[in-house]
């Protein structure tokens, strides 16, 4: 089955130093990048990623450092690879998890501005999981009825998660699914919108996971002694733990996720004061114009009982 697509839908893997977001490093990025009318575009580029390659890292993905010396830094490539990508939606086999906060750590060092505003996200390897509980290899076979070759080498994974995707939209085509609650639905059709639904299982705010949404929208830490709770609450009853974050070694697109909240937190407590305070004044106004009311009210009730004794007086004579 081909996917139906209103704009540009980019498929992408990546090969890293290791898997800590915030402190590994691309080795190796591939792109495919598929148009509404079909026609697909690959972008594949080993990358050098200024320090060693870990022994277990090359075992995993055979990439050594000799292999890489003479690549391009990421800081080279960012601008030509966001301009590759440009406002296409964004799919992968964990994607969610790590592919994408990774690309937008590297961004983020470059210090090109690549948003996520907007985009649609696509991760095959939960809709794999939440149907079968099986590893890319294994869904390649099972869905696509062959072996994967290659496997780990960021093309090979990448065109496997394209196959794989477009094998489970026929055979999930019609096909139930109840979740946790009991609930129903019939969630993977071919529809970019419907499947970034269905497969952004946890809700993140920042893609690491460090910060999610709840079950009411609010955004919520995922992580230590707050878990669970709204950061705005968190703010409230600990302001100092925005700048604790802030200095922790979180990876940078969650700290730019926190800003966000904080600012936005921020502006709206000054408005809340302002409008508590306009409200205050409003008040004072309407006390002092009373007071002034009932003093003139006195006065002249105290006038008119003065001339009235003149006059009694006057005629009494």
């Amino acid at each position: 089955m081909e996917l139906k697509l209103n704009r540009p839908l980019v498929f992408f893997d990546l090969e890293t130093t290791g898997v800590n977001v915030a402190t590994d490093r691309i080795v190796e990025v591939s792109f495919l990048k598929v148009m509404p009318n079909g026609e697909e575009t690959v972008y594949t580029k080993k990358i050098n990623p200024e320090r060693p390659i870990p022994a277990e890292s090359t075992f995993f993905h055979g990439i050594r450092d000799e292999d890489i010396k003479d690549a391009p830094t990421f800081k080279t490539i960012a601008v030509e690879l966001a301009t590759f990508i440009g406002d296409a939606d964004l799919a992968g086999y964990n994607s969610n998890k790590f592919d994408v906060p990774m690309l937008m750590e590297e961004f983020l060092r470059a210090g090109v501005d690549f948003s996520l505003e907007g985009r649609a996200f696509v991760d095959v390897q939960n809709i794999f999981h939440q149907m079968e509980q099986r590893t890319l290899k294994a869904a390649y076979k099972f869905y696509c009825d062959e072996n994967l070759e290659n496997a780990h080498t960021a093309e090979a994974d990448v065109r496997a998660t394209y196959e794989v995707l477009k094998a489970q939209l026929t055979k999930y085509e019609g096909a139930a699914f109840e979740d946790r609650h009991g609930v129903v639905s019939y969630p993977v059709v071919n529809d970019v919108a419907a499947l970034h639904e269905f497969t952004n299982l946890s809700k993140p705010v920042d893609f690491a996971g460090r910060i999610v949404y709840n079950e009411d929208g609010l955004e919520t830490i995922n992580f230590g002694k707050h878990k669970g709770k709204p950061i705005v609450e968190v703010f409230e009853q600990e302001p100092s733990y925005y700048a604790w974050m802030q200095n922790g070694d979180f990876p940078l697109y969650t700290k730019k996720v926190l800003e966000n909240i904080w600012i936005k937190y921020k502006k709206e407590k000054s408005e809340q004061k302002a409008k508590a305070a306009s409200n205050h004044s409003v008040e004072d106004k309407k006390t002092a114009k009373k007071e002034f009311n009932q003093q003139k009210e006195e006065t002249a009730q105290s006038i008119s009982l003065d001339m009235l004794k003149e006059l009694q007086d006057k005629f009494k004579k």
